[in-house]
């Protein structure tokens, strides 16, 4: 009984503080760094430079845990995430926002391979019902905090919004302070040290040599690189460019991860029956169709069909990807094969903004976003010219998978 206490109270926090967290983003942070006089490339460093920051710092925040304890860098990650939206009212300069974005980016690198950590050793058993639950309720976040936040945006100007997401934040101490962390804390020997030295060689080499990873990883780098180009800008272009008002762009995220989070059984379904690259290369079909659509929308309803469009190709490509990655990495390095693809994953959410930003600067917003499709589009052919030639070749080079796997990948 404990244990699922702590699991619930747990969860709460982390979807409080995520709620709170991506409130703030967007279509929050795009038009607060436009008021204060930043240009396109600026933006897009400041919406994607928290992410470089976690990208980053997770992994040693991870580390540290292991040998000081859970609760520390949980409170420690509390304490940021809770401190860091009162600054923003001091803010007066698109320098000093890049600033605190890069500082408030610890708040994520502290808590979220912690909070992890913790789901993860409360049994034994039960472990993937447990990140399962985990899963949804940071899932629930995404949904919630874009119309939230465009709402809040409609009567309150970015500075209080930021003061509001603060005190939010601090909701999520109540269920922290109520956990259990009587357990003694993890301390590595010497032995265990130099055998994790060992184990990160051979699973360095086994994930950075491996080919078939890094298609997945690119395969699903891209897609987050025209998704986050979006998430940075279609609410200046939404604003200023196509005359929807702020709740239709909240509506919008809020749509597009609701079709995401919907149509992911289904798409992993499908890759099960027709093979991973087949429904990746089904997504990618449909994001073309979304973003080449996306300049043309003159109604809200329209915007909205087409969020549900960009989600449902979301939904078709990343489980394919996981379920590529899990069918290409030995078992013994699943994790840092998982790894690696987030790691992949945050690159392609720095690059987005920061790609678009800098394009912004000698295009507009329509060739922008037809970019993305034709990026999307470029894909499709790719794969549908190379799916039984090179790719067959590059799947040779890695032999950790037997006949009826590659055929499950490639057929």
């Amino acid at each position: 009984m404990r244990v699922s206490l702590d699991l619930w109270r747990i969860t709460c926090a982390d979807l409080i503080v995520r709620t709170a967290y991506q409130v703030g983003k967007t279509p929050l942070m795009p038009l607060f760094a436009a008021s204060l006089g930043a240009g396109e490339l600026l933006v897009g460093a400041i919406v994607s430079v928290s992410t470089m920051t976690g990208m980053v710092l997770k992994p040693i925040f991870g580390w540290l845990s292991d040998r000081w304890g859970r609760r520390l860098w949980l409170l420690t990650g509390l304490v940021l995430f809770s401190g860091m939206p009162f600054l923003y009212s001091w803010v007066n300069t698109p320098e000093e926002l890049f600033a605190l974005r890069l500082l408030h980016g610890l708040a994520t690198a502290v808590f979220g391979p912690v909070t992890l950590a913790f789901v993860a050793e409360m049994a034994v058993s039960g472990k993937a019902e447990r990140l399962g639950w985990f899963g949804m309720a940071r899932s629930g976040s995404y949904l919630l905090a874009p119309l939230l936040g465009a709402w809040l945006l409609t009567w309150m100007d970015p500075a209080t919004v930021f003061t509001l997401i603060g005190f939010i934040s601090c909701l999520a101490f109540l269920p922290v302070c109520m956990m259990d962390f009587s357990g003694p804390p993890h301390r590595w020997n010497m032995k265990q040290e130099r055998e994790f030295g060992r184990a990160w060689k051979s699973a360095f080499s086994a994930v950075m040599f491996n080919s078939r990873l890094w298609v997945a990883g690119v395969l699903e780098m891209l897609v987050y690189l025209v998704t986050y180009s979006i998430k940075a800008f279609l609410p200046l272009y939404a604003l200023y460019a196509a005359d929807f008002n702020l709740l239709a762009v909240g509506l919008f995220f809020t749509v597009q991860e609701a079709a995401h989070f919907v149509m992911r059984p289904v798409g992993g379904r499908f890759g099960d029956q027709v093979g991973y690259l087949t429904a990746i290369n089904a997504g990618y079909l449909v994001l073309v169709i979304g973003l080449s659509l996306l300049p043309y929308a003159t109604a809200h309803v329209e915007l909205l069909v087409i969020a549900v469009v960009i989600g449902a190709g979301q939904g078709l490509i990343f489980p394919s990807t996981v379920a590529f990655v899990s069918r290409c990495v030995d078992t013994r390095h699943l994790g840092a094969g998982m790894g690696f693809l987030g790691a992949v994953r945050n690159f392609g959410k720095i690059a987005g903004p920061l790609t678009a930003g800098a394009l912004l600067t000698r295009m507009d917003y329509s060739q922008v976003f037809h970019l993305g499709g034709a990026i999307a589009l470029l894909v499709v052919l790719i794969l549908l010219l190379l799916q039984k030639n090179y790719l067959e070749w590059i799947f040779s080079r890695t032999k950790l998978t037997n006949a009826s796997e590659d055929e499950a990948i490639l057929r």
